[in-house]
């Protein structure tokens, strides 16, 4: 029995299931992103497709509370069995509100979403995913496909400073231009060697010792734990702009999200505000690197 079982087992023979599953909620519980509804009065009535996930972010006790706005929601997975989800079926099998009809459940690449016709959907949605996938540009450019005309992405990512890439080099947009001209693919390990010399363990417990985390990461085709690329806000902005998404909103939330809101531009959009030493989300973000002028 693992530690989080044994606290819970011991919960249960004190204060019983009912008050034990009361307080794992609560404890659960996020305190929501104070600009939240400005997300979503934009997504509201929308048709999305999720890639990854679900994610507690995007529901009820999360921070950002959108998936009962929704009008409907798709989900897709790079394979039927993963790490997160465990086992699920392919067809109108995917739970994300208690309040909605399951969704679609679409089995492929994020980057190659070849299932999914040009212009369905009218949000597409991904919490800590991208940052999975060998190709980023590559996946926007799929993800762009599949939005409307002004469809909207909700982006999330985790910021280097929080999070066990703290000593690894922000990923330059060059470096993910030259992949998607190289056509690099999902069994990419072009940054293993930088991985393993500066991924913290310190701060990834759940990676066991060394060896382990060596070992997941050469299996990473099948197991998608690995970080390829690494981010702070400024250059995940860069890389939205790059791709031709108007951004929206920005926001940076403790221990480590980047959160950004962008619709689809049929022309390269302004961005200035974003881009620039002295774009407003550098003053309120949690971030050193965030507040420094570039």
């Amino acid at each position: 029995m693992g530690i989080r079982e044994h606290v819970r087992a011991t919960a249960k023979a004190l204060l019983g299931t009912k008050v034990t599953k009361r307080l794992g909620r609560y404890l659960r519980k996020s305190k929501p992103l104070p600009s939240a509804r400005v997300y979503r009065d934009l997504l509201v009535g929308k048709r999305g497709l999720e890639l990854g996930g679900p994610s507690n972010i995007f529901g009820d006790e999360g921070f950002l509370p959108v998936y009962r706005d929704l009008e409907s929601l798709d989900n897709c997975l790079y394979s039927s069995s993963t790490i997160w989800t465990g086992s699920v079926s392919e067809g109108g099998t995917f739970e994300f509100h208690p309040s909605k009809a399951k969704g679609n459940q679409i089995i492929c690449e994020a980057s190659d979403l070849a299932p999914i016709s040009d212009g369905t959907y009218g949000c597409v949605l991904a919490s800590h995913c991208l940052e999975h996938v060998a190709n980023p540009l590559r996946a926007l450019a799929e993800w762009t496909r599949v939005l409307r005309p002004d469809g909207l992405l909700l982006l999330i990512l985790p910021h280097k400073e929080g999070t066990f890439d703290q000593r690894r080099p922000v990923t330059t947009l060059e470096h993910m231009i030259s992949d998607r001209e190289n056509n690099v693919g999902e069994n990419d390990l072009t940054h293993l060697a930088e991985i393993l010399e500066l991924h913290d363990l310190s701060r990834d417990k759940a990676a066991g010792s060394m060896e382990q985390f060596r070992q997941r990461c050469l299996d990473n085709y099948s197991k998608r734990a690995m970080h390829h690329h690494v981010f702070d806000t400024p250059s995940t902005i860069k890389m939205l702009d790059y791709c031709d998404f108007k951004i929206l909103r920005v926001d940076n939330l403790k221990p480590y999200h980047i959160v950004i809101l962008a619709r689809r531009s049929q022309t390269h959009p302004e961005n200035t505000g974003f881009l620039g030493p002295n774009a407003e989300y550098r003053r309120a973000s949690p971030f050193s690197a965030d507040r420094a002028s570039s």
